[in-house]
C-alpha cells in the first residue's frame, strides 16, 4: 500500500519547501506523480513516471516539492522541469530558480509551454527565453495513425501491404514476459551492431532494460509483431494523461521491410479506443529521426522553452 506521503496534507503541500533535500524516484512514488498528472494533465512525455524512473540514472534526475508543486531536476542537461501543479507567477518561478542556484545548481527552467509564456509576459522581466526545437515532441491523432488516409501517408500503407504479402502468417501479440525476452535479444543485437556505439543508444538500452525489469510495476504495456516465432518489431507504451498515450520504446528488425510501419499502426489500433493522441517523443535533433517523425504528419509539434534567470 502506498504510504510514503500519507503524512502530507494538501495544506502541507502548499507550504512545503524541500530545499536542499532532493529525492530519487522509487516505485512507491508512482502514485504521487500520477496524482499530479491526473490533476494537471501535462502533454510532455518527460513527466511520464515510467520515463522518469527508467531514465533517472542516465539523466541524474531528482525531485522535490516547491510550494505544493512537483519539481524535477535534470542533472545532465542542468535544468529543472517546469513545476507540475498550479502555474506559478513569474516572480515565484524566479524564486524557485534562485533556490536552485543557492543549492549549487544551474537555475534554468525547462519544458516551459508557450501558453504559459503568452499568459505571463512578465517572464521577460526575470528570464531570458529560448525555444528548444531539438527537444520538441511529436503528438499524433490516433485515428489518423490507424487510417493512414492522407496522400502523404499512402507510402506507409504501401509498406504495410508489402509486409503483409511477404509474411501472411504474421501475428500481433501482447508483449508478455516470454515475448519480452525476445524483444530484449533483438534490441541487444541491434545495439551490438552499432559501430561506433553512441552514448544515446547505450542509454536507451539501459532505460529499456529497466523498463523490462519493472514492466508491470510501471504500468507498461506492449505489443509484439511476430513472424514464424521470430520478433519482427515491438512497442512499449503507457498513459501520459487522460487523452494521450506515450510510446516509450519502439524497435523493428531491419530485415523485415515494413515492420516499423506495421507496429506503428498496430499500436495505434490497439490504443484507438483509449486515447485521442499518441506522443511519440522527441527527435533530439537527429536528422533522420526528425524526417521519420514528420513523415507521419503530427497533429502538434510541441516545442518547449527554457528560461534562464537574469541577474538581479
Amino acid at each position: 500500500m502506498y504510504n510514503r506521503y500519507d503524512t502530507f496534507t494538501s495544506k502541507d503541500f502548499q507550504h512545503s519547501l524541500c530545499f536542499p533535500t532532493a529525492g530519487r524516484f522509487e516505485l512507491a512514488d508512482r502514485q504521487m506523480v500520477q496524482i499530479y498528472i491526473d490533476k494537471y494533465a501535462p502533454d510532455s512525455c518527460e513527466y511520464n513516471f515510467a520515463n522518469l524512473f527508467c531514465w533517472q540514472e542516465i539523466y541524474n534526475y531528482s525531485w522535490r516539492l516547491f510550494k505544493g508543486r512537483l519539481v524535477i531536476y535534470d542533472g545532465v542537461n542542468q535544468c529543472a522541469f517546469m513545476p507540475l501543479g498550479e502555474p506559478l507567477p513569474p516572480s515565484e518561478l524566479a524564486e524557485l530558480a534562485r533556490e536552485l542556484m543557492r543549492d549549487g545548481l544551474v537555475p534554468d527552467i525547462g519544458l516551459v509551454h508557450k501558453d504559459y509564456l503568452d499568459a505571463n509576459p512578465r517572464c521577460e522581466q526575470y528570464f531570458s527565453i529560448h525555444p528548444e526545437r531539438d527537444y520538441a515532441e511529436y503528438i499524433y491523432d490516433v485515428d489518423q495513425l490507424c487510417r493512414l488516409n492522407t496522400p502523404k501517408l499512402h507510402k506507409k500503407k504501401n509498406l504495410i501491404s508489402q509486409f503483409e504479402r511477404s509474411h501472411p502468417d504474421y501475428r500481433v501479440m501482447m508483449l508478455t514476459p516470454e515475448k519480452q525476452v525476445l524483444a530484449r535479444t533483438m534490441a541487444q543485437k541491434q545495439l551490438a551492431g552499432q559501430k561506433p556505439l553512441s552514448s544515446g543508444l547505450a542509454g536507451e538500452f539501459e532505460a529499456m532494460e529497466k523498463a523490462f525489469s519493472h514492466f508491470d510495476a510501471l504500468g507498461l504495456e506492449g505489443l509484439a509483431l511476430m513472424v514464424k516465432g521470430q520478433m519482427a518489431a515491438f512497442s512499449i507504451f503507457s498513459p501520459l494523461n487522460s487523452d494521450t498515450y506515450n510510446i516509450q520504446f519502439e524497435k523493428s528488425d531491419f530485415e523485415y521491410k515494413g515492420a516499423a510501419q506495421v507496429i506503428n499502426q498496430q499500436t495505434a489500433l490497439y490504443l484507438h479506443d483509449r486515447c485521442r493522441y499518441i506522443n511519440r517523443e522527441q527527435d533530439l535533433g537527429i536528422r533522420g529521426l526528425r524526417q521519420a517523425k514528420k513523415s507521419y504528419e503530427p497533429e502538434t509539434i510541441l516545442i518547449p522553452y527554457t528560461l534562464q534567470l537574469k541577474p538581479r
